[in-house]
């Protein structure tokens, strides 16, 4: 195992942090995704000036007094060279230049390396990294070079580190074959990916991209060899399991960084200025997703950098020049709508990301998350006193972030919504509802229908305090679906002292009959994030807070079979944000008591973290609700793009990627709707008095 690799992984969730933490979940880092790249220049220059004196080397070195070998020498057959502290002489052509974005230096290969080499004859890499500190970078590509100077190893990287620029010497390569890329597709362990350490190689075979969490951040795409994402493994198999062991194993096989040939932070003042690499691409008709197929059209350089391997470009690219130095093109995977799920009434249930409407310049107390001019975009400190909300800092904000999420509820084509965190405005001295209303009267300006509504809170409510700053709610159309009596909230559960308590509405076809109702039962678990080191809450590879998870899946159990029986159904559907995946005791309570979960048939995720996908959003049909259960889908329109296109992200690059007027990125979670198969019925005939009749 190379060093810097972690060697267990976790599948709890964390929220990113674009957005003020709240009930979401915790995910590790990636084994082998390390999200560090490469030091500032002025950092990477000291480390090199110290070894270089530390060689006694203060001027160019003469062929005559440093050793010449060959690069492969230099690399050696081990993860690290054994000529670490030595001062070599050696050559190579330069098959990678980095003059600008930080990286200080270049990679050379030695002359008629590459191409198909035989990987049982070819045990030690050709090719490595010269890093040039401080120093400008003035060879190109193709040039021909002596370089002499320091090995070392950089965080797993061989370099060889020449003390001046007198130490590099360009040479006649007349009669010399340069190297070519090495076909390959991408080796699947450590010791099959040394030997082309620094080499060019073009990739082949399939790879997809798999997250994107990084891509504002430093530039970088997570991808996966393969033609589906890295899973989170417990949504794939339980903990300790089979399934999850090989799921562990088989991510770190396949995970690799697609880098920009660049250290850039781009969330520094000088970062935001430079347009991003790789997102660029058209917003509105084929920008990269997770998920998105990804087909190599130019060699690039196997990196190792900070416990990660790397495609590195062969000159840095950004989001002016990527039509050009990009060595990737992106499938197109956008949808306008989701599948069709059939049936006469959709449900649908959708994490509306903290959806506040009374914004943190109306209170007193908020501090914020910043653009890159400084001026305020959302909230970060919602428990402060005075504050007490969450989302945007301003009303052009929240008016961003409104628009995008109308567009997507409009898309899903839902009749009946459970929203969850959506802001509990009885908590801002507000009626309780005025945060549904506020949604309803947007979606009802957008909509020629005109018919959403939403579902009042109920007389018996929670103490005040017991309650959070987010709730749950229905939102419906009325002229599909009409309720059946009031809502249900589970009231002085010990389980929900942390989280949002579950509240049940019955609905039934608008004119619809008795036996036509089902219930729906709206949830927001607690979340993964934070800790809790006490007895079965300890993270066991399932987030923090499993345990107080668990018990709530077992009172919503209760208190949903309780409300059934009071509207005299069996179709209940349990639906929101469980904050657990598929194989996670939550969700395997809930399937154990005999619901089944309606998106797990789709083979999508609602949500992505740290290059893993899983669903921690469901919908859990009863045995009575899966006889008319007609169709389901996840729509993949949040999780899978890039943060930086959420309204939480407006001006935090020179470039422009928040579009209000469409759905993508309009949340962090994807939602859910399915099809439920029950008659439709047409207005009862109201009797008329003929014209000119007389009593």
């Amino acid at each position: 195992m190379r060093p810097g690799v972690v060697g267990t992984v976790s599948a709890g969730w964390v929220h990113p942090a674009n957005h003020p933490p709240k009930a979401g979940h915790h995910l590790s880092e990636h084994p082998t995704l390390s999200r560090r790249k490469l030091p500032t220049a002025a950092g990477l220059a000291a480390f090199a000036i110290a070894a270089v004196c530390a060689a006694g080397l203060a001027s160019p070195v003469p062929a005559a007094q440093a050793a010449t070998v060959s690069i492969a020498t230099i690399q050696g057959t081990s993860v690290a060279s054994p000529l670490v502290g030595s001062t070599v002489t050696t050559t190579g052509f330069v098959t990678a230049a980095y003059p600008t974005g930080g990286l200080g230096g270049f990679f050379l290969q030695s002359a008629g390396s590459g191409g198909t080499t035989d990987p049982r004859i070819h045990r030690a890499s050709d090719g490595l990294f010269v890093y040039l500190g401080g120093a400008p970078v003035t060879v190109g590509i193709g040039d021909y070079l002596q370089v002499s100077g320091v090995v070392s190893e950089f965080a797993g990287l061989t370099e060889l580190s020449p003390p001046n620029p007198g130490s590099v010497i360009q040479l006649d390569p007349a009669g010399l074959t340069p190297p070519q890329p090495v076909p390959t597709g991408y080796p699947g362990s450590d010791g099959e990916r040394e030997p082309l350490e620094g080499m060019i190689v073009q990739p082949g075979g399939d790879f997809t991209v798999t997250g994107l969490q990084s891509s504002a951040q430093f530039g970088q795409i997570e991808l996966a060899a393969g033609t589906v994402p890295l899973a989170a493994p417990t949504s794939v198999g339980s903990v300790g399991s089979t399934a999850y062991a090989a799921t562990v194993l088989l991510n770190r096989a396949r995970a690799v960084w697609l880098d920009d040939g660049a250290s850039t932070s781009f969330t520094t003042a000088s970062g935001t200025s430079k347009p991003l690499p790789y997102l660029s691409a058209p917003v509105r008709s084929a920008p990269v997703r997770v998920g998105s197929a990804v087909t190599f059209t130019a060699p690039v350089v196997l990196d190792y950098r900070n416990g990660a391997w790397r495609f590195q470009p062969t000159r840095e690219v950004t989001g002016a020049n990527e039509a050009t130095t990009s060595p990737v093109h992106f499938s197109p995977t956008r949808t306008a709508s989701p599948a069709d799920v059939g049936g006469s009434i959709h449900l649908g249930t959708f994490n509306v990301l903290n959806f506040f409407p009374t914004t943190g310049d109306e209170r007193t107390g908020c501090t914020y998350f910043t653009d890159r001019s400084g001026r305020p975009v959302t909230v970060n400190n919602s428990d402060a006193p005075g504050c007490g909300v969450r989302g945007a800092a301003t009303r052009a904000h929240f008016l961003q972030q409104q628009s995008k999420i109308v567009s997507a509820i409009l898309a899903l084509g839902a009749d009946i919504v459970s929203l969850e965190e959506i802001e509990n405005s009885a908590k801002l001295g507000l009626p309780r509802d005025h945060a549904l209303g506020v949604l309803v009267d947007a979606l009802n300006a957008a909509d020629h229908r005109s018919d959403w509504r939403y579902v009042p809170s109920p007389a018996v409510l929670p103490a005040l305090a017991d309650e959070d700053l987010i709730r749950t709610g229905f939102i419906y159309r009325a002229s599909v679906a009409e309720t059946v009596g009031e809502t249900s909230i589970l009231i002085g559960s010990a389980p929900f002292d942390n989280a949002r308590e579950p509240d049940a509405q019955a609905f039934r076809p608008v004119y619809g009959t008795d036996d036509e109702t089902f219930l729906v039962v709206s949830n927001h678990f607690k979340s993964k994030s934070g800790s809790d080191a006490t007895g079965d809450n300890v993270d066991a590879g399932q987030g923090a807070f499993n345990g107080d998870r668990t018990r709530q899946a077992h009172a919503l159990l209760d208190f949903a079979t309780s409300v059934a029986a009071a509207a005299s159904t069996d179709r209940v559907f349990l639906v929101g944000d469980f904050n657990a995946l598929a194989h996670e005791d939550p969700a395997l309570a809930i399937v154990s008591a005999g619901y089944a979960d309606a998106g797990a048939a789709t083979g999508r995720a609602s949500y992505s973290f740290s290059g893993e996908s899983g669903s921690i959003d469901h919908v859990f049909a009863s045995a009575g609700a899966q006889t008319i259960l007609t169709g389901a889908d996840i729509w993949n329109i949040n999780s899978v793009e890039a943060p930086i296109r959420q309204y939480s992200a407006a001006d935090a690059n020179v470039s422009t990627f928040v579009d209000p007027r469409d759905p993508y990125r309009s949340s962090d979670h994807d939602p859910l709707v399915i099809g439920l198969g029950l008659p439709t019925h047409t207005p009862p005939t109201i009797p008329t008095t003929p014209t000119g009749a007389t009593r």
